[in-house]
């Protein structure tokens, strides 16, 4: 039987897999699935996670439980040797070991592309992984259970000022969601007020979300200005050292949550560990029908799709004429992928990938959204239902969406959940400082041999006691008295 193996677990892959599983024939091909993750992230749902509208665990999907016919291996692909059709898996925990597969299929996705800015590295946070949602929504809670019980200062300013850079999709959503979730935080913060939290989302060209019209993007930058959120265009971040903030304008403050938002590059932990061919932005090279190579040629039975794959556009709509990295390609393009390797195994000819855009959908907050769709624009309450209904539909598996579902549900009768669990971060710190330890046991140095006791001396020796008991009362009276002595006549005193 042919192994197929697929490196990377997110859209593309899993949804390669998921395919696989349903069109593939019993028999006729072996697919394994190595992602250091078990479990897919559903993306367009990280800024509602972050801001508490929605259940972590909901806006991912196992692996082990929808790959039913899938070998699942938890861990990295750290070397891909397609000369050879050989991979090398790396586990967390144990030795590597060589793969040897007959198709490889390469949706490792991308990572946050950062920019050498002093104190980014040390104090941003991404916005690419569940983990990272959930350790923004547990600061932003954090952070207002620390400033209620300050007084105003730099100190209470710096906890309640929140900033977010990029402005695409992913950091105009999180930006909105934080700011929705921050207003709705004040009603149990009596201490606090409105004008005390402070919202700051840099972008360094000179308008936000491209992949709606201008005015549009007009309409949500002055929305958000009326919700106290305050947009710098045309501005770069060039330095964030401690958290104190300095833009290129001569502005600066401090924060205690910057959101790093500003674009992502292809996984180069597994780019740079194939012999397969990269383009110049640092993507694998794929032909329109997935396959790997370019127009002229292709490499026989390797196969790529999603933000690590250079996929040409064929609409013409696509930024360099290849398909932007979002979750719409990768989604399609692994349904796609699976249907053209199975065709190829069948002695059939693969398709090529054309998706046009039908639109574009964001959430800026409970209760607010923007639908752009050609020359068609929605605004408000029913473009936020267009994003809920859009995004929960689009979750993989009808139980991952009656979840989702569910959730929101239960939010708009109960409420968003404001416990903040930070603390499992370090899940062992409390234990920790009230486990009984074993006394430490040390060699003693030996002691000097003890005179003996007049006691002692007179069982051994009645007239050596008699000397010693001598010698102790000479003592004593040259001292000023025995301390027998002195503890009788205070007895009296005691007593009295």
């Amino acid at each position: 039987m042919p192994k197929i193996l697929i490196v990377g677990g997110g859209y593309a892959g899993f949804y390669t897999a998921w395919k696989l599983e349903k069109w593939l024939r019993a028999g006729e091909a072996e697919v394994t699935i190595v992602d250091p993750l078990p479990y897919m992230t559903y993306q367009p749902f990280l800024p509602e996670v972050a801001a508490g509208s929605i259940e972590p665990r909901h806006s991912v999907v196992s692996q082990r439980r929808h790959l039913k016919k899938t070998t699942v291996i938890t861990a990295k692909v750290t070397r891909i040797d397609h000369a050879s059709k050989v991979a090398t898996i790396t586990p967390e925990l144990g030795e590597p070991w060589e793969f040897d597969y007959d198709v490889v299929v390469v949706t490792g996705g991308a990572v946050s592309r950062t920019f050498p800015i002093p104190g980014i590295a040390d104090n941003a946070i991404g916005l690419k992984s569940i983990e990272e949602a959930v350790a923004i929504r547990d600061r932003v809670l954090t952070n207002f259970d620390k400033a209620a019980n300050l007084p105003a200062g730099p100190e209470r300013d710096r906890l309640l000022t929140f900033v977010v850079v990029g402005g695409g999709f992913a950091g105009i959503e999180v930006f909105a969601e934080l700011r929705s979730f921050a207003s709705s935080l004040l009603e149990f913060y009596p201490q606090l007020s409105f004008d005390d939290t402070s919202f700051h989302l840099i972008e360094a060209m000179g308008r936000i979300m491209p992949e709606v019209s201008l005015p549009t993007s007009h309409w949500v930058i002055k929305h958000l200005a009326q919700r106290g959120a305050e947009i710098h265009l045309d501005t770069q971040l060039t330095s964030a050292v401690d958290g104190n903030i300095e833009l290129s304008t001569g502005e600066s403050f401090a924060s205690d949550l910057i959101v790093w938002t500003a674009g992502v590059m292809a996984n180069p932990a597994i780019v740079r560990s194939s012999d397969l061919p990269v383009e110049e932005r640092g993507r694998i090279q794929t032909r329109a029908d997935l396959r790997v190579g370019d127009e002229d040629d292709w490499v026989a039975d390797a196969w790529a799709a999603g933000d690590i794959a250079a996929v040409p556009d064929l609409t013409g709509g696509g930024v360099g004429g290849y398909c932007v990295p979002n979750a719409q390609h990768a989604v399609r393009q692994g349904k796609l992928l699976a249907k053209n390797i199975v065709a190829v195994l069948r002695g059939e000819e693969p398709k090529e990938y054309f998706h046009k855009n039908l639109g574009a959908v964001a959430g800026l907050g409970v209760g607010s959204g923007v639908f752009q769709s050609g020359n068609i624009a929605l605004k408000g309450l029913i473009a936020w239902f267009a994003h809920r209904g859009y995004h929960g539909l689009a979750m993989p598996s009808w139980e991952r969406k009656f979840r989702v579902f569910w959730g929101w549900w239960n939010n708009f009768w109960l409420g968003r959940d404001i416990v903040s669990l930070s603390a499992v971060q370090q899940p062992r710190a409390q234990f920790e400082a009230f486990a009984a330890r074993p006394k430490v046991v040390t060699d003693a140095a030996p002691q000097a041999k003890a005179a003996p006791t007049a006691s002692a001396a007179k069982k051994a020796d009645p007239k050596a006691s008699a000397a010693l008991e001598s010698k102790s009362a000479t003592t004593e009276t040259k001292a000023g008295g025995s301390a027998a002595a002195k503890v009788v006549a205070a007895e009296p005193v005691a007593a009295k």
